[in-house]
């Protein structure tokens, strides 16, 4: 087979049958050492090709990673063969032929000095952090958490039932997590779908020392490419039934041994899994199909494992050598070979069908995770969102417009244990998250309670059918039938989209021409940001007078609970944008109850019944007025509001519940938090912001976030999209956290180009 270029030579690797097994069991090593460098070729090609198509990995950017040995190898062939310069931050185990490999390729190696926190792990990624720093726009693959990693071995999984078919027990090392894991679930996969009803057995080889297997962590062990001093995200237990640990004279010796009895010259993650390959062979039922994975080759270890001066050096001969494991219970520290059964709970999928691209959209991801959940994003755009390379979320390209087509790509990835539910944090695939929660029988909200929500003449037909106050309110269809609808809202009046978001195209008008004009205007419209066709309607409402709230509620065991009201303050008209927030609103108790009782009851005519909901009402002299109901968070940095001020955290809770766990709500007191937005007071391109520092300086300010880069337009707020960025803060009191916000709002200046 004649390749195009050297990276799609990676894989197709050889099976061998190994020697030290009886004639009645079959024991095979999956020689992945034969890669051009090492197993890991996988990975780079993998994370690597699919950053550069999903827009995270620039043409020509940088690539910088942590990595002691094979990654690094399979970053430098990728990144070399795609016109990638490639950064390798390592530690002094590095061998001179790796290095000396790693130069040959025009790789830049940088080399920590000694160990911080969590040993040499955690030093080489304090060294990436600063190194990022200094090449915006690199590229970090993120091995240890890239959900990349696992997928790029689901070739491996291929070629293993072409070459074998049936498959009993696999063995692997486990580093990342990503090999062995990715391995089996796709693995387990194939062999389901071949219609093979016998359960495949996983079998994890670790060091001794490592803290990946509950084992307490030892800076000072010896073995290289197997490990960690840090718990990867790509590492899911539920993959894994047994794992063995050897230390490092039973690893170098087993390396040794698998050189001279079977003629593999290999590194000691080989090593190791031979030697629990023999165990195996040794016991296991006749007729049992038992594979090995073996990573990468010896040549790398020729002054180490192949070393007696080396041995000697490093007292090896003092630890102990076990000749077979010994049988512990999960949890119990180990100094030799032992082997436990893993106790694991399913880490399941949570899939968000697309995404916010900016506030809760990437924060959402490591929510997730830190939930126990692997997040997934459907998406037809990946490149649509920043910072999404640093996600650690599966990417399934999709059409996601598309009715069944988020549906049918989990179909084709998942089985259906293996999803625990179906979210977004967009506004605009709400319905089709709730749809596909349906269609695959987990917790969601009504699919029409949600088109209720997002189609706003749906809401006032829903509340006035309940009795329920809300603006007058007319849908039109037509420009020709505006003049009508001004008639019974009055003048002024509001003009909107039946369905958009962040207060796009919302617009106080103050004559019948001027509100034809902009219906006339959001009638042409015929598809949203997100490319979605949208219905031709309009709505032209009452302007209502009053204070501004909203209102957080969630569902937990099936009741409604009230979370906590915020005030909002907007733009002056003509635009309704929010350019601050109060958390916890100052109310008067008779309000605060008036305000709960009133949204309770609108949340029931609407018909939701699951996880967050978010309403917007203005507070008049005649009592609360309903202006919107939405079935998802709150935007504006609100959740982050309530968290700060110690209420709940809104989005875990929200992500719990879509999930089907249980929602966990905790009360205590409240400090008053708030955000403001910075805007541009003219339209023109971003020259710089002065002063930020100064405002993070400021009493009371707990953060400023900076949303634009010097050269983006920037204009006067006419919709949230327009906010420059926000400044959080906190106060005693709401009076003194608005004084704190003016403050720091006052040190900001915005200056715009001349150009």
């Amino acid at each position: 087979m004649i390749f195009n270029d050297l990276v799609d030579a990676i894989g197709h690797t050889p099976v061998v049958r190994l020697r030290a097994a009886p004639a009645d069991v079959t024991v095979v090593a999956k020689l992945e050492l034969q890669n051009l460098f090492a197993m890991k070729d996988r990975v780079a090609r993998q994370v690597i090709r699919e950053a550069r198509e999903n827009g995270v990995l620039a043409p020509g950017a940088p690539i910088i990673e942590s990595s002691s040995g094979t990654m690094a190898l399979g970053l430098a062939l990728a990144g070399h063969a795609l016109g990638h310069p490639v950064h390798i931050v390592t530690d002094p185990r590095i061998d001179a032929i790796t290095l000396a490999k790693l130069t040959a390729l025009g790789c830049s190696v940088h080399v920590v000095e000694g160990m911080t926190s969590n040993g040499w792990q955690s030093a080489r990624l304090e060294r990436l952090a600063s190194l990022r720093e200094e090449f915006p726009g690199a590229f970090w693959p993120r091995q240890y958490s890239n959900p990349q990693n696992p997928l790029a071995y689901a070739a491996l999984a291929e070629e293993l039932v072409a070459d074998l078919g049936g498959i009993d027990v696999l063995v692997g090392a486990v580093g990342s997590g990503g090999s062995l894991c990715g391995t089996a679930r796709a693995l387990r996969r194939a062999l389901k779908a071949a219609g093979r009803s016998a359960p495949l057995r996983v079998v994890g080889v670790d060091a001794v020392g490592s803290v990946l297997f509950g084992q307490p962590d030892q800076p000072g062990r010896k073995q290289s490419g197997i490990g960690n001093s840090l718990i990867p995200g790509n590492l899911d237990y539920a993959h894994i039934d047994e794992i063995h640990w050897l230390n490092d004279r039973e690893a170098f010796a087993a390396t040794r041994d698998l050189a001279r009895d079977e003629g593999i010259f290999a590194g000691n993650s080989s090593g190791s899994v031979y030697q629990v390959l023999k165990h195996l062979a040794a016991t296991v039922a006749p007729g049992t199909r038992v594979v090995g994975i073996f990573p990468d080759r010896g040549d790398r270890y020729v002054d180490s494992i192949y070393d007696d001066t080396y041995w000697q050096q490093a007292g090896l001969a003092e630890l102990p050598l076990r000749t077979e494991p010994l049988h512990v219970r999960y949890g119990t520290e180990v100094s030799g070979w032992a082997r436990a059964e893993v106790p694991s709970t399913p880490r399941k999928r949570l899939v968000f069908v697309e995404s916010n691209t900016t506030g809760t959209g990437m924060l959402a991801f490591a929510r997730a995770r830190d939930l126990g959940l692997a997040p997934v994003l459907l998406t037809n755009r990946p490149g649509r969102y920043p910072g999404i390379g640093e996600a650690d979320c599966e990417i399934i390209r999709c059409d996601t417009n598309s009715a069944d087509g988020p549906a049918a790509a989990l179909r084709a990835h998942f089985a259906p244990d293996e999803v625990a539910g179906a979210t977004t944090t967009s506004e605009f695939y709400l319905e089709a998250a709730a749809s596909l929660a349906e269609s695959l029988g987990l917790p969601g909200n009504p699919p029409a309670a949600v088109g209720a929500c997002r189609r706003k003449s749906a809401t006032r037909r829903l509340l006035a059918d309940a009795g329920l106050p809300q603006p007058v309110s007319t849908s039109v269809t037509r420009a020709a039938d505006v003049p009508e609808a001004v008639a019974a809202a009055g003048l002024p009046c509001v003009v909107k989209p039946a369905s958009d978001s962040a207060s796009t195209g919302v617009l106080l008008c103050t004559s019948v021409e001027q509100a034809q004009e902009h219906a006339a205007k959001l009638l042409a419209i015929t598809h949203n940001v997100r490319e979605q066709a949208v219905p031709p309607e309009v709505l032209v409402e009452e302007l209502v007078q009053g204070p501004e709230f909203s209102v957080e509620t969630i569902f937990a065991d099936g009741a409604l609970h009230l979370v906590g009201i915020t005030r909002k303050s907007v733009s002056p008209p003509p635009s309704f944008v929010e350019l601050r927030h109060a958390f916890p609103a100052p109310l008067e108790e008779a309000e605060y109850r008036e305000i709960e009782q009133v949204v309770r009851a609108a949340i029931k005519a609407i018909g939701l019944r699951h996880g967050a909901c978010h309403t917007e009402l203005r507070l008049t002299a005649a009592g609360p007025t309903i202006i919107e109901i939405n079935a998802r968070l709150a935007g504006g940095m609100i959740p982050e509001l309530i968290r700060l001020a110690g209420g709940p955290d809104l989005l875990t809770q929200q992500l719990r519940a879509a999930a089907g766990m249980a929602v966990e709500l905790p009360r205590g007191a409240l400090t008053p938090t708030g955000v403001a937005f910075i805007t541009s007071s003219a339209e023109g391109r971003l020259a710089s912001l002065d002063g930020v520092e100064s405002a993070r300086l400021s009493a009371g300010v707990a953060e400023v976030r900076i949303a634009r880069r010097p050269g983006d337009p920037v204009r006067p707020a006419t919709d949230a999209y327009d906010r420059i960025g926000y400044v959080i803060a906190s106060g005693d009191s709401v009076a003194q956290l608005d004084q704190s916000l003016d403050s720091a709002l006052g040190r900001i200046t915005v200056r715009l180009t001349n150009d």
